[in-house]
């Protein structure tokens, strides 16, 4: 055993009290279900630890550390702490991950951008994005365009991309009334939606739609999932977000409940906010949606609980 996973050790001993190895693993007593038996399993290499008997879980050690431990203990469990990435809990050592072949996504070549000159040919599109409460100032940040012909004829084309800036996605939704509305690209949803835009260091918000996310601030589209732990946005969240915010359609909430439920076990902290007096994000204001999040509502892993056996959205 080297020094650092020696010193990682006695700083997870001064938090969590003795240990013995299983293993891979090291087992200690849960400080959150408190259970007679040391059931909160710990993975050094892998950076990860879940209770089996609670499920309280998670993708970074520090979070434990941070949560239970001493100031000091957190400040140099920082100095040399690592997020490891993982996929499944449920075999929580026996991660295989598997790499897709990237694929090249352009725009269609009819797109054109709707930041600048607006002609005459581009005045439909966009006055529809005007009339849907977008601003210049959206337009310009989301680079949103659209295309007049061709196989995305009359649809706004909303582009996403990854953190490198590199094209992965884009929304086409027509703006002529047609009766397909959206037409998107033959390419996997399994993605940060315009993640470029995200400020990990920030709250992050989970909405429904791309409009949605525009209205929101340093919101991200879940795109009609329903957030699958093993999606590449899950994996993100429990690595990078310190806090979320939930606004999903009112009459999501079978979808709602899952997702709060999976968050709240990787220890992120989960805020509900009330849409219920508004058909979806989209159709609120900035300073309408801003409102409703500063009185967003806490959710504890026992809220979740009593709105499960209730069945109750309140």
């Amino acid at each position: 055993m080297g020094n650092l996973e020696e010193r990682k050790y006695k700083i997870l001993a001064e938090t969590l009290g003795h240990s013995y190895q299983n293993g891979d693993e090291r087992l200690f007593h849960c400080p959150k279900c408190r259970h007679h038996k040391r059931k909160l399993s710990v993975n050094l290499e892998r950076n990860v630890f879940k209770c089996w008997v609670c499920e309280y879980s998670g993708a970074d050690i520090y979070r434990l550390v941070k949560r239970y431990g001493t100031r000091a203990a957190s400040a140099e469990w920082k100095q040399f702490s690592e997020v490891v990435e993982i996929s499944n809990f449920d075999k929580l050592f026996e991660v295989t991950e598997i790499e897709d072949e990237p694929v090249i996504l352009h725009l269609p070549k009819e797109f054109v951008s709707l930041t600048g000159n607006i002609t005459s040919t581009l005045v439909r599109p966009y006055n529809y994005l005007l009339n849907r409460g977008l601003t210049k100032e959206d337009i310009l940040k989301w680079k949103i365009g659209c295309c007049v012909h061709g196989p995305y004829e009359k649809r706004i084309l909303i582009p996403s991309f990854d953190e490198e800036g590199s094209l992965n996605y884009y929304i086409a939704r027509s703006y002529d009334n047609a009766y397909i509305r959206y037409k998107n690209p033959p390419a996997s949803k399994d993605l940060v939606f315009n993640e470029l835009l995200i400020d990990w260091d920030k709250p992050v918000v989970l909405v429904e739609g791309v409009f949605d996310a525009i209205k929101a601030e340093n919101a991200i589209p879940i795109l009609g999932s329903s957030l699958n732990p093993r999606s590449s946005l899950f994996q993100s969240l429990i690595k990078k977000a310190k806090k979320v915010y939930l606004a999903l359609d009112d009459d999501a909430a079978e979808k709602s409940f899952s997702i709060i439920k999976n968050l709240l076990l990787y220890d992120i902290e989960v805020m509900r906010i009330d849409t219920s007096n508004f058909e979806d994000v989209g159709e609120m204001t900035k300073d309408e949606f801003l409102y409703l999040k500063n009185a967003a509502s806490f959710v504890s892993l026992e809220d979740y609980l009593i709105y499960k056996t209730n069945t109750i959205w309140s």
